[in-house]
């Protein structure tokens, strides 16, 4: 049995699917892009600005489901450019204590909106 997740707290799906789905004690979150939740607009400030607010996307739909960043046990980042990777992994690893989670990094050529990071995660209770 599945059930949706959804929240005002971070951007609505621009498409035919949800910001998470609860399965079991398994937590699918769907890719964020980093716009602002109540505007729908992409922030402005850089990769670090979209960083951030890509991981906050992340935490409220976490925190909806019930979960926290300790339970996320994987994570996949989708980048514009790898040259942004160090300023991503600064702001990504201030989400995460020192059992941060499984994950990988790729390099896309476009992103919704033209972002420069998406970032999707799976959480365990």
């Amino acid at each position: 049995m599945k059930k949706i997740i959804n929240t005002s707290k971070a951007p609505a799906p621009i498409g035919p699917y949800n910001q998470a789905v609860l399965a079991g004690d398994t937590l699918y979150v769907s890719g964020q892009i980093p716009a602002n939740p109540e505007s729908g607009e992409i922030v402005s400030g850089g990769i670090e600005a979209e960083a951030h607010q890509v991981m906050n996307n992340m935490a409220a739909i976490l925190e909806e489901a019930g979960f926290s960043f300790d339970e996320v046990v994987k994570c996949s980042i989708f980048v514009r450019d790898m040259n942004d990777f160090g300023k991503i992994n600064e702001v990504y690893g201030g989400y995460f204590g020192e059992d941060a989670p499984a994950r990988e990094t790729v390099q896309v050529a476009r992103l919704p909106k033209d972002v420069g990071v998406e970032i999707s995660c799976i959480a365990v209770k």
